[in-house]
């Protein structure tokens, strides 16, 4: 058993880390400041004495005693980020900073969620951890991505400067229960869209490419990582390496609701990447890890999930 900090805990990632980890049998101590994530993500674990809730921004220092830190406390997705840009790269780069202190200070292990946006527009495809990147730093996505660049940087320097063990992932597109039906992402916009009965809005031409793993997936790799050996820094790409244009995620979409919606086509966002697949090589032969859940499968999943929550 393990005293755990989850940062952004309370999130649609975090939060069902944070529930893997209490079943697991560690003590949770789960942090978040509600910009994106919620109590009701959590609610069902408030019960659980090894469970522990606290109201905190990562940009003011945190002292709490734990083993091991999964720093995953930044909006992820370009409508929330995008709402506040400044205060995304100080929760990216200060929250870093004094994820990193804590950790330093108390010999615990620390893990950074950080993006498959560290990579941009990529000019190699798939994207190995090798690569590094096409990214626009003065762009309406530069908060999250140089953010998050900056992040790792933080953390590279503590691991060779304090010796600070240190485990960086990056995470590729990630879908499932608990995402915010506001948020923006594909997934959840043709969901709810579909649901609704509204137009499906596609970006471009649809035929962008994204690979998405479901979230279940994505905590198993996370985990694994955390618990691998010392030497295994990272970074380690975790996502699902099946790669599907947009327009195709559509039309599952629709056929698995059973919707009418139609699809209409939007110009394409700024800095919009039009292909991220991952190569999870180092994954699978340094953690065993690859992921289970098939998209039919995950979206309906996901898709019983957002019936119940626009039904309320």
């Amino acid at each position: 058993m393990s005293k755990i900090l989850v940062t952004g805990g309370a999130g649609f990632v975090g939060s069902h880390l944070c529930e893997r980890l209490i079943e697991r049998g560690d003590d949770v101590l789960c942090v978040d400041n509600y910009f994106t994530g919620s109590k009701r993500n959590v609610e069902h674990l408030l019960s659980n004495p090894r469970f522990e809730l606290m109201r905190h921004d990562v940009t003011f220092p945190l002292y709490v005693e734990v083993d091991r830190i999964f720093n995953l406390a930044c909006p992820a997705s370009p409508v929330h980020y995008q709402k506040n840009p400044v205060q995304t790269t100080k929760t990216s780069v200060h929250g870093a900073i004094n994820m990193l202190g804590l950790a330093k200070r108390v010999g615990a292990r620390i893990l950074q969620a950080s993006t498959s946006e560290v990579y941009g527009d990529p000019t190699e495809h798939p994207q190995t951890e090798a690569y590094w990147g096409n990214v626009n730093p003065i762009g309406i996505r530069a908060c999250y991505d140089e953010g998050k660049r900056c992040a790792e940087t933080l953390f590279f320097d503590y691991h060779r400067q304090y010796g600070v063990e240190i485990k960086v992932a990056r995470i590729f597109n990630t879908y499932g229960p608990r995402m915010h039906p506001d948020d923006g992402r594909v997934v959840s916009n043709f969901i709810v869209q579909a649901l609704r009965g509204e137009d499906i809005t596609l970006y471009g031409d649809g035929s962008q490419t994204r690979s998405f793993c479901f979230v279940s997936d994505l905590v198993d790799g996370l985990m694994k990582l955390m618990d691998s050996p010392v030497a295994l820094t990272g970074p380690v790409n975790l996502g699902n390496p099946t790669e599907f244009t947009i327009r195709a995620l559509a039309e599952r979409v629709l056929a698995l609701t059973g919707s009418r919606s139609k699809l209409i086509f939007q110009p394409l966002p700024q800095d919009d990447p039009k292909q991220r697949q991952p190569d999870i090589a180092l994954a699978d032969s340094a953690l065993g890890w690859s992921p289970t859940i098939g998209l039919d499968q995950g979206l309906s999943k996901t898709i019983d999930y957002f019936r119940g929550i626009i039904q309320r």
